[in-house]
């Protein structure tokens, strides 16, 4: 595609983008912002939900996995489903009675100050970093496909300001209410571009007729317990990938916490997770059109391409009709801005409210515009160092130092949920370093220790459960139990 259309494509679909935005979050005041009025649509906030769960990073990944692992990532989001009724009968009615702006004031109201500083901290480092890779991958695509292709090439530091420009204007006004209501335009744009590219994939006449007997379909794996595929290893991360990373994380609960009340945000979650299946298999199912594609027509080219490239690689080049590259444009673009929105905003709500603790100040609305406008340049300067130090390892590392961060969230949260027992809060963020350190070292471990075990997931349990024990080393003997 010519780069020039791309941006006339990406510059329609924000205009659009920015005009929904104002409307919805014009009267927004600061309970808008950080909490939506408690007042959404349950159904508009399962739509949300989706978008903001599907990233850029999802977009292009989840296609290009069918080729070494089949469907196989379909058993953790079957694992997802089952967390989703978890976070539903467990978690949001104990955050409706507290009446929580964030998550993280349950730790406090708990256990006390300093458990609750460690939880504040261990989100905004994930989230941070998680989403400065995410929009790093945005940033990269766009730079390859549009930047360096102009007749005078744009420099990637301006790309990443640009970039995290564009979400900060999505929500600096409304917050929540504004991510809403273009969250659910993005989500319908990401269903519609994955389904019209299948379309025009069967139309360019692939044949399917062994589709169900081939590797590339393969969905269930039970064979071999040391493989990163085996099912039960999937499912269950799945569950408690789910549990810490969306019922734990203040950006997917900010949108699902701004319902009417405890069974509005229930039929939210249910809803999402059952869309989320198909919306999954949608990618699953054109990831193997596209490697079929390939094989079929001779493309050689996709041999040598990295999993991530063949959406794009295929999509962009003159092997469908234009629609193709201007449905993936959109869709892709609609993926990573939904989430990086989501976590531009909860960043934002988290600093205020639990590492500031600015929520009842006087001059609320500056502080958090202030935090708001510091959260954004954060985030573009994170991009740009993802950038130099630009490889797989260092991508691939901000993602596992990210899921270290979510286990102790995980087993704090559990302490304080399954027993009534008091701890010595002073200690707590020894726990929460010292936890992750012994995780990371029978992670790196394991294949000479447990007969070729390898952790992959499931180090995130592993992690919880040497938190939730070191909580229990630390009982307050002299308090009272918890009611």
């Amino acid at each position: 595609m010519n780069p020039l259309a791309i941006l006339l494509v990406i510059a329609a679909y924000f205009a659009l983008l920015f005009f929904i935005s104002y409307l919805a979050g014009r009267k927004a005041d600061n309970a808008g912002f950080f909490s939506g009025n408690r007042s959404s649509n349950w159904l508009l906030v399962a739509m949300s939900t989706i978008g903001a769960a599907i990233s850029g990073v999802t977009f292009v990944s989840v296609p290009g996995m069918v080729a070494t692992s089949g469907w196989a990532y379909m058993q953790m989001v079957l694992g997802f489903t089952v967390g989703q009724f978890l976070i539903a009968y467990v978690l949001i009615p104990l955050y409706y009675k507290l009446n929580l702006t964030s998550i993280y004031q349950y730790l406090q109201q708990r256990f006390g100050m300093n458990t609750y500083k460690s939880g504040a901290w261990l989100f905004f480092v994930s989230k941070m970093l998680g989403a400065s890779v995410r929009l790093f991958v945005v940033s990269e695509v766009l730079q390859l496909l549009v930047f360096d292709r102009l007749a005078v090439p744009v420099p990637f530091w301006v790309n990443a300001i640009l970039t995290v420009l564009i979400v900060y204007l999505c929500t600096f006004k409304g917050g929540v209410k504004s991510l809403i209501w273009t969250d659910l335009l993005k989500t319908c744009c990401l269903i519609l571009s994955v389904a019209l590219c299948i379309y025009f994939v069967l139309r360019a006449g692939v044949n399917i007729e062994g589709w169900g007997a081939s590797d590339m379909t393969r969905t269930f794996f039970f064979d071999d317990p040391k493989s990163g595929n085996y099912f039960w290893k999937q499912f269950l991360a799945g569950v408690f990938l789910v549990i810490a990373t969306t019922g734990l994380d203040q950006d997917l609960m900010q949108r699902t916490l701004s319902c009417k009340n405890p069974r509005e945000s229930q039929k939210n979650l249910i809803v999402g997770a059952l869309m989320q299946i198909v919306v999954i298999g949608l990618f699953l199912f054109l990831g193997y059109l596209l490697y079929t594609y390939a094989a079929q027509t001779g493309v050689a080219e996709v041999a040598n391409l990295k999993g991530d490239e063949v959406f794009p690689f295929l999509a962009t080049g003159n092997y469908f009709p234009v629609i193709v590259g201007v449905l993936f444009i959109i869709g892709f673009i609609a993926a990573a801005y939904s989430a990086a929105g989501g976590a531009l905003t909860a960043l934002t709500t988290s600093f205020t409210v639990d590492i500031l603790n600015k929520e009842k100040a006087d001059n609320l609305t500056k502080v958090r515009t202030i935090v708001h406008i510091g959260m954004a340049i954060l985030m573009a300067a994170c991009i740009y160092v993802i950038h130099l130090l630009n490889d797989d390892s260092v991508i691939q590392t901000v993602y596992k130092v990210a899921s270290y961060t979510y286990g102790p969230l995980l087993g704090m949260f559990c302490f304080g949920i399954f027993t009534k027992q008091q701890v010595r809060d002073r200690w707590i963020p020894l726990v929460v370093i010292a936890a992750p350190v012994i995780t990371w070292i029978i992670d790196v471990n394991s294949a000479v220790w447990f007969n070729g075990y390898v952790f992959s997931h499931e180090r995130l349990i592993l992690n919880a459960l040497l938190t939730f024990v070191g909580m229990l080393c630390l009982l307050n003997s002299t308090a009272k139990p918890t009611k």
